[in-house]
């Protein structure tokens, strides 16, 4: 068998190598979720941070002036904790819920889900890594809303620590059901008045006193996610805690949480494809 040298063979004539169709170029390898995670977290937390800290102080501003107008009508007991827990969840509910709907909804209409799109991230990652930055704004609101309210009602602050879950399970559940409500909205504005309503709801379900509701209206306040933070830090406030409780209500709200953010990273799947 003898080898012809390409210069040898006539003109047209293509070698092997040259006849065989080119070859896709490997892809890299895809990115990985918590990294991707981080990135987008850290990303969201910049840009964040300028726009979101005034509202911040509105939050904190209005949860804490609730309290002060509730004062001149409950005097202590099962209510004052109600509302004390309440007001603190409800600064929560402000930004992860309400701020995050009208986020994802601007975001959608001016076609900036594209660019995430393209971007080599999962999905999960875009819906995560926003929540999350947004509900890291909460925490100092929520801890002064705390401390302040605590002081207002004259109940102890020796379970305060309980914020280092409610925190982070409640605004799981709130901010994945509001970039649920911005991204499957057809309008930014309309993505601003659910936003809004469902803020409405965790003020009028999670800071009046349970006790006082309709049967009908309670029915209602167990359907919304925050209500279980709420329940969960009202019950450190008593002499003796029921723990098992307490650690039932922040598991349903994991579950709300897990249940939201799923529904979330759903949405945006079907909002990025459209």
């Amino acid at each position: 068998m003898s080898v012809v040298p390409a210069g040898a063979l006539p003109a047209g004539v293509l070698t092997a190598e040259e006849a065989a169709p080119p070859r896709p170029a490997a892809l890299g390898p895809r990115a990985r979720l918590l990294p991707s995670l981080a990135a987008v977290y850290r990303a969201q937390l910049s840009r964040a941070r300028v726009a979101r800290i005034p509202l911040l102080f509105v939050a904190t501003f209005q949860s804490v002036g609730i309290m002060i107008l509730m004062r001149g009508v409950v005097d202590g007991g099962g209510e004052a904790r109600a509302v004390v827990a309440g007001s603190a969840v409800l600064v929560v509910a402000f930004v992860a819920l309400n701020l995050l709907a009208q986020y994802f909804g601007q975001l959608r209409a001016s076609g900036g889900l594209d660019h995430y799109a393209t971007l080599p991230v999962p999905p999960a990652a875009v819906v995560l890594g926003a929540a999350g930055a947004y509900a890291s704004f909460t925490v100092p609101g929520t801890v002064v809303t705390a401390v302040v309210g605590c002081a207002l009602f004259g109940l102890p602050l020796a379970h305060l620590w309980i914020l280092a879950a409610v925190i982070p399970l409640a605004g799981a559940a709130l901010a994945g059901l509001g970039a649920a409500l911005g991204l499957l909205a057809p309008r930014p504005e309309l993505a601003t008045l659910l936003g809004q309503l469902g803020m409405s709801a965790a003020l009028l379900l999670g800071v009046l006193p349970p006790e006082r509701m309709p049967e009908a209206v309670r029915l209602v306040r167990d359907l919304l996610p925050s209500t279980y933070g709420v329940e969960a830090f009202a019950r450190t406030f008593a002499p003796h805690p029921d723990w098992a409780h307490v650690l039932g209500d922040l598991a349903v709200c994991g579950v709300v949480g897990v249940i939201s953010l799923a529904v979330a990273t759903w949405a945006y799947r079907r909002a990025a494809v459209r």
